[in-house]
């Protein structure tokens, strides 16, 4: 599947899950070979990261959905 017909494969995919389409942005993606990649949220406060992984062998999409569950901040020595 080409990438941009991947794109929006995944972004049809986040506005059936109830997302608007101007509120969905990708992260990062890439191609390889017949496979493709893509990590994208949405502009909504607290929405999760959703990992889109196209198996171009076997016509399947896996969706990963992956929820922020702490931010900390650590102290480092800068030398």
């Amino acid at each position: 599947m080409d990438n941009n017909k991947f794109t929006d494969k995944c972004k049809d995919i986040l506005e059936s899950k109830g997302f608007e389409r101007d509120d969905i942005f990708i992260v990062w993606s890439c191609k390889t070979l017949q496979n493709n990649k893509a990590i994208l949220s949405a502009t909504i406060k607290g929405a999760p990261l959703y990992e889109i992984t196209h198996n171009g062998d076997k016509g399947e999409i896996y969706v990963d959905t992956y929820a922020k569950e702490s931010n900390e901040c650590l102290k480092v020595d800068v030398q």
